[in-house]
């Protein structure tokens, strides 16, 4: 927070635009760059090590995550006025980190009938 007399906290349209993104120190885009690299540049083996077992802050593998999904999280903590998000690549993994995050190995899950369709069958076999 500013301490800057004028200042205020910027509201849900300039989120939706810049929350979770600075310009871009090596080009000074405005824009958040859409990273397609899938790897990156490790400082040496133990730096790798580091970032996979995130014992460091960074990016190791697109997969696990890019700075292009990282300010895409960020934003939507944001807008929903929360402290972190997660991005999936898909509704079916999106539902299995949230229920997996509540439910344990050898725990009944409770359902409506009427879910997404392959939810059903990863409930009932997956976990």
């Amino acid at each position: 927070m500013s301490k800057h007399p004028f200042y205020k906290e910027p509201e849900f349209d300039t989120l939706q635009l810049h929350a979770g993104q600075t310009p871009d120190s090596a080009t000074n885009a405005r824009a958040v760059p859409i990273y397609a690299s899938t790897s990156f540049v490790f400082n040496d083996s133990q730096h790798g090590a580091d970032l996979f077992s995130f014992k460091v802050e960074g990016n190791a593998y697109s997969r696990v995550g890019n700075p292009t999904q990282d300010v895409f999280e960020k934003r939507i903590a944001a807008l929903e006025g929360g402290v972190a998000a997660v991005a999936a690549a898909s509704g079916q993994a999106a539902q299995f980190m949230a229920i997996s995050t509540i439910a344990s190995t050898g725990e009944n899950i409770i359902s409506t009938s009427s879910l997404y369709g392959g939810v059903r069958p990863q409930t009932s076999y997956s976990l």
